[in-house]
């Protein structure tokens, strides 16, 4: 099997602001995005908030490519900042405390690319 070197194979020349500038010519726009928490949402918000993504992607250009990356972290929950004072604060701080969640992140990547062959 062959190795590469990947120190001398740089994929990234420069980052301005949320822009990743490839040394391949594609323009990457990165952002986090904020999401709904699974079933919050009625029915009419989840058609609102599929229309709002169809119409704008749907208006990107063409050749662009579209990468949504969710991550999953599994974590403890800690109760430091709730109020610790009445009978009631401190049964609520015991209840939360140390207890696991899971933490969700996502991330979008717009790809402008400059290879003919994904346009």
């Amino acid at each position: 099997m062959n190795k590469i070197n990947l120190s001398a194979y740089q994929p990234i020349v420069d980052i301005q602001d949320n822009i990743v500038f490839a040394n391949n010519g594609n323009v990457i726009l990165c952002y986090k995005g904020n999401l709904p928490e699974i079933y919050s949402l009625s029915e009419k918000d989840f058609e609102d908030m599929h229309g709002a993504w169809f119409q704008a992607l749907k208006s990107l250009p063409v050749g662009t490519v579209v990468h949504k990356q969710d991550i999953y972290l599994k974590k403890s929950y800690s109760s430091e900042q709730l109020p610790n004072s009445t009978f009631l604060e401190k049964a609520t701080h015991e209840h939360f405390k140390g207890r696991g969640h899971i933490e969700h992140k996502c991330y979008l990547f717009f790809i402008l690319t400059k290879n003919k062959a994904l346009n």
